[in-house]
């Protein structure tokens, strides 16, 4: 069955709320989700310079998701697979901004030594899977790692994040069936961005939610709103500790929206401009985040305004050593290519 925000408490939810979290622990939430939008939003000016090699898919609007799901995840014993729109994930799982920059631009101090570039990152110190190019090719992945965390018994659990056009991909539904069947703890993320590159979900998706689904595979199907911390925090940690505790996989599905194209250089003219206009205006997770703690009392502005000023000089730092770095020589081709036991 699935379960809409107004019924979240048939999960054993309480009602989201900034009150459940310390001053510290938000201005960490903050600091995430700002350090994604200013990566994503440098990336975006980078881009059009021409230095950054291949594509790349950019993931401001959707923090809240990221951020959300991974506070309750551990680096090191927790698994997380991407998609192409990679770079969120990461950030919000810990994994380090330079070294990611520095991938970014193709060069040999990042984190796979310039060689994969923004859709194939990946952290495998940290349990990161890696952004992956095949559509629908995370969920596979989550399975194996869930799978072993069971049989290792070390209370880990595989999370796979994917939008709403790999949602209509046969190996994701192979892997919710599997999920099921085994009863692996696993969280399938979809964040429903409404757009499969520029095809519509209201009309590619039977269903009217991907998550309607999760009751043909035998496990709760859960909605929330991806412009909400606070609410995908609530949502995440119940599926989470579900699965640790071995109740199974969720299938949770964030409804968001991205302020970029699917790709730099999309024009998007699939959406009009009133739409773009008012996404920002009104489905902007930092601005609704900023709102609500400040409103508590338990953030300051002066604080917010503390943190934005330390993550634009990270990002800046990022940019200028990347940049600086050198790029792999050419005999480095063929390492990294095979794994030696």
């Amino acid at each position: 069955m699935t379960q809409t925000l107004s019924t979240l408490a048939t999960l054993g939810l309480d009602a989201p709320d900034p009150s459940a979290l310390s001053s510290v622990q938000l201005l960490d939430v903050y600091r995430t989700m700002r350090t994604i939008r200013a990566f994503e939003d440098r990336l975006h000016r980078e881009f059009a310079t021409g230095d950054i090699p291949g594509f790349v898919h950019l993931y401001a609007g959707e923090e809240a998701s990221a951020t959300g799901v991974c506070a309750h995840l551990e680096s090191g014993l927790d698994t997380i697979a991407s998609n192409h729109r990679g770079h969120g994930h990461m950030i919000a799982h810990g994994v380090d901004v330079k070294a990611m920059m520095a991938e970014i631009y193709g060069k040999s101090t990042g984190l796979c030594h310039g060689k994969g570039g923004s859709m194939h990152i990946a952290d495998l110190s940290k349990g990161f899977l890696g952004a992956n190019g095949i559509v629908g090719g995370g969920p596979p992945l989550v399975c194996g790692t869930a799978l072993a965390h069971k049989i290792k018994g070390d209370g880990g659990v595989g999370v796979a994040f994917f939008g709403d056009g790999a949602s209509n991909e046969g190996a994701v539904m192979e892997s919710l069936n599997l999920a099921s069947v085994w009863n692996l703890p696993a969280v399938f993320v979809v964040e429903n961005n409404g757009y499969a590159e520029a095809t519509a979900a209201n009309w590619s998706v039977s269903a009217d939610n991907v998550s309607d689904r999760a009751a043909g595979f035998g496990m709760p199907g859960v909605i929330v709103d991806g412009t909400d911390f606070f609410a995908v925090y609530e949502a995440a940690g119940e599926a989470i500790r579900r699965a640790r505790e071995g109740g199974g996989p969720t299938l949770l599905e964030v409804k968001l929206t991205r302020f970029y194209g699917h790709f730099e250089g999309d024009q998007q003219t699939y959406r009009t401009r009133d739409e773009l206009k008012n996404a920002k205006a009104n489905m902007d997770c930092l601005k609704h985040f900023r709102r609500r703690v400040t409103e508590s009392g338990l953030v300051t502005e002066a604080q917010l305004a503390e943190v934005d000023n330390q993550t634009a000089q990270l990002i800046e730092e990022a940019v200028t050593e990347a940049k600086a770095a050198p790029v792999p020589e050419p005999e480095e081709l063929l390492t990294d290519v095979y794994v030696t036991y």
